[in-house]
């Protein structure tokens, strides 16, 4: 047998050696979640757009989708390794949750249309006063209800 077969110790062939099997195991199918959502996740769940389900081309330009999506990405990965029950699991415990959410009406893309990206209304904000997180303010207990 060849160096290049044999794992690092130099006994045993690099198939049989278990470190190669589980970083062969765990690499993940998908490289990225944008390969998961071009490749699985948009061929995969269609819905009629419109009205009750939302979809926005541009979907790397809503920061929630994007957390959702690699929520659900990185779940799958997982889900797919645990064999028999794995993606059944994974519908139950993440699909089911996030894609109505991800894709209805007041979702992230409630704003957009498949043809036209608007960008989502920021909510208007206001910086702390200081030491207002300053866990030795007193008044920080008080208007805590503490």
């Amino acid at each position: 047998m060849s160096d290049s077969v044999r794992s690092a110790a130099g006994n045993t062939p690099a198939s049989a050696d278990p470190a190669r099997a589980v970083e062969r195991v765990s690499k993940p199918y998908y490289s990225s979640v944008t390969s998961w959502v071009t490749q699985y996740f948009v061929p995969m769940y269609r819905r009629t757009l419109g009205g009750e389900f939302r979809w926005c081309a541009q979907w790397w330009r809503h920061a929630e989708a994007i957390s959702r999506l690699n929520a659900l990405w990185q779940s799958w990965e997982a889900c797919r390794l645990q064999g028999a029950t794995g993606i059944g699991l994974w519908y139950r415990d993440h699909l089911d949750h996030q894609l109505p959410i991800l894709l209805g009406a007041r979702g992230p893309f409630y704003q957009c249309t498949e043809d036209e990206h608007l960008e989502p209304h920021l909510a208007r904000m206001e910086p702390p006063p200081l030491r207002w997180w300053d866990a030795a303010d007193p008044q920080l207990d008080e208007r805590a209800g503490v």
